[in-house]
């Protein structure tokens, strides 16, 4: 790991020691109740929210292999092992390892590692886009009474729009995720169509701040564009966006089927959509930031605080919860990772110095991080 990773990991570490000993002293965890949540969860549904989860890396699998269909034709459940291979190294690795799938892509067809970054990119977005949507969705659902009193809450407390309307707050956040969603798909559109007329305008743009800045921004709208080359038709936009849909719907599933699982624990067991697609949006945030390992303590120590603030369950059920969560949706895909990377007779540690040190030479390092 990079110099900059070692800061990053001790100082994460430090805040988990001081966790750790903050929760010991202010909060009575019973790991009696914590095995008790475990051994009376409904193992039928987190089996089921783990064939979803599976179910979701064939349809990563699809997508690319769409994105690449006007370079190159190639079978659609041909990259399966590419997506395994690729999420077991950031599981194991961490960020590190995140060009991977990329890499293993380019390797795999002969194509450049630039055109498989730019299909990794626009792949980001239309996840991104898609969280969004079905955030969007489970935030309608959410009662009127219930939205204004929380944007009431968070006013009050960051003074963040207190002088706007009444009913601006509320609006938006139902429909942010969505309109911020739109504008990025106007803003691709945009870049599609005059792709280096923005990156020209932005250099000039932020050039006068810094020179730097306007390079690295023309850079990446250049990278965009070429990425937005593998959609030349409103027909690929539309497939795309299916499939990304599709499979975030199955990810989200898996969320609701897994935290219901738990019916010793009745806040768990009765958890509504939009509380769970909030959760999914926490847990996904957490995991930005991935550190080999610590980052899996980290993230169910995130995900069971936002339980509890959530639906209010105890901090037994919520951890016990949270790290069934994290074993389903992220380090499920550890074991069969591991085989199809020993037939491939791919090193994972390997695969990811070399991902990371090609993508620095495009500055696909750097796009990646901004994602």
């Amino acid at each position: 790991m990079k110099k900059h990773q070692w800061i990053v990991g001790l100082v994460v570490l430090a805040i988990l020691v001081g966790l750790v000993l903050w929760t010991r002293q202010h909060v009575h965890f019973e790991f009696s109740k914590f095995w008790h949540q475990l051994t009376h969860a409904e193992w039928t549904r987190i089996a089921i929210a783990l064939a979803c989860i599976y179910v979701g890396y064939i349809f990563r699998s699809a997508r690319w292999a769409f994105l690449l269909r006007h370079n190159q034709r190639v079978r659609p459940l041909s990259l399966i092992g590419t997506q395994v291979i690729g999420f077991t190294g950031v599981a194991l690795i961490g960020r590190l390892a995140d060009l991977v799938r990329p890499y293993l892509v380019s390797r795999r067809t002969g194509l450049p590692l630039s055109s498989q970054i730019a299909v990794y990119i626009v792949e980001r977005l239309f996840d991104m886009g898609s969280i969004a949507i079905v955030f969007s969705i489970a935030l309608v659902q959410v009662p009127a009474d219930v939205v204004k009193k929380v944007t009431d809450q968070v006013i009050s407390h960051s003074g963040l729009l207190s002088h706007a309307p009444g009913w601006l707050a509320p609006l938006l956040a139902r429909y942010l995720g969505l309109i911020l969603t739109l504008l990025g798909a106007l803003f691709l559109v945009i870049v599609r169509i005059s792709g280096n007329a923005v990156a020209v305008f932005f250099e000039r743009t932020l050039g006068l701040v810094s020179k730097k800045m306007g390079a690295a921004a023309g850079a990446k709208i250049r990278a965009f564009h070429t990425g937005l080359d593998t959609m030349r038709s409103w027909s690929d936009f539309a497939v795309t966006t299916a499939l990304s849909l599709a499979m975030w719907a199955l990810i989200t599933y898996a969320y609701l089927e897994t935290i219901r699982a738990f019916v010793a624990s009745p806040e768990l067991a009765n958890i509504s959509f939009s509380a769970c697609v909030v959760l999914m949006v926490i847990s996904g945030g957490a995991s930005v930031v991935q550190l080999p390992v610590l980052g899996w303590f980290t993230q169910i120590g995130f995900v069971a605080f936002a339980l509890q603030l959530i639906v209010h369950p105890g901090p037994e059920p919520a951890t016990a919860c949270a790290a069934t969560l994290l074993l389903v949706t992220f380090l499920s895909i550890i074991p069969v990772g591991l085989i199809w990377a020993r037939f491939e007779h791919v090193s994972l540690r390997k695969i990811a110095e070399e991902s990371e040190h090609s993508g620095e030479e495009l500055g696909g390092g750097a796009v990646a991080d901004s994602l």
